[in-house]
């Protein structure tokens, strides 16, 4: 096998293009199309199912992208490696996070000891953000829930209670802390399956023998929040991500200790990449 057929391969697996595969290697589509074709015939192998839509992988070719995606990962950080010539003067970080509020402030110590590095950053909850590491998309994730995983390495950051987010107008604004009991026959607004508040929420809730009345799924914070301004329902959040705002107010809650606790994630096998390892090193700064 050529690198360059799994390259090829690679490129048209990730954009889900012929097209848009040989514009991101600066090719030709014959040539991509022709690396591809070798690639199957030599090994006897279907790699995608061609259809009027498109391409899509098959059993085979998924297997063989996960391999792909392992091998051009260890080929960037060693090209990485060879451009920084000891220090971290260029490159790039893929960072992944629940929220903004934790990772902006790594950043914020990270940029300025690394100003050559560019750092991207995509959102999700926490369940999506270790299927970005596991699939080699992302480098270090800034997540809201511990993971007992041996492929993980995990370090924790920081931890805050989690609060009830009511409108103003609501009698439960006039508390300072309610008891769980309190809200069984309350609407409440729930984030996703897979948020990590909702998970803790839901344990105390169920350790206490409270069923809640759920009036909605919402899949976002900003969303939650207008749904709880427009009297909607009340909904559980992580006191660190609550923006104060006269239309809301915040309830404690009183008998049982709920929280979320924040931590910086990367792949045990990776932890001692250059870029993922200074990243680590300016958390435990902040610790």
């Amino acid at each position: 096998m050529r690198i360059t057929q799994l390259r090829s391969f690679h490129a048209v697996a990730r954009h889900g293009s012929v097209t848009r595969a040989a514009q991101a290697l600066h090719v030709s589509q014959p040539t991509m199309t022709t690396q591809i074709r070798a690639l199957e015939e030599t090994y006897g192998v279907e790699l995608f199912y061609r259809h009027g839509r498109g391409l899509t992988l098959t059993p085979t070719g998924k297997a063989l992208y996960a391999v792909s995606l392992r091998i051009f990962a260890d080929e960037a950080e060693a090209l990485g490696l060879l451009k920084e010539h000891g220090g971290l003067r260029t490159g790039e970080l893929r960072l992944g996070a629940v929220g903004p509020h934790h990772v902006m402030e790594i950043v914020a110590a990270f940029q300025p000891r690394y100003p050559g590095m560019r750092i991207s950053m995509r959102p999700g909850n926490s369940e999506e953000m270790i299927e970005s590491l596991l699939a080699y998309r992302t480098d270090v994730a800034v997540l809201a829930r511990y993971y007992d995983d041996a492929r993980l390495h995990v370090v924790p950051y920081r931890t805050h209670p989690v609060v009830l987010l009511v409108p103003r107008a609501h009698p439960l604004a006039r508390r300072r802390s309610v008891k769980l009991a309190e809200l069984a026959n309350v609407p409440m607004l729930m984030r996703e399956p897979g948020s990590t508040t909702r998970h803790a929420f839901e344990v105390a809730l169920q350790a206490a023998g409270v069923t809640p009345t759920v009036a909605m799924e919402i899949g976002s914070r900003e969303a939650i929040r207008e749904a709880v301004m427009l009297g909607l329902g009340i909904a559980a959040v992580s006191a660190r991500e609550h923006t104060p705002d006269e239309r809301l107010a915040t309830v404690s809650i009183s008998d049982a200790r709920v929280e979320t606790t924040t931590v910086v994630v990367c792949l045990a096998e990776r932890r001692e990449s250059r870029a993922i390892a200074a990243f680590l090193e300016v958390v435990a700064g902040l610790v």
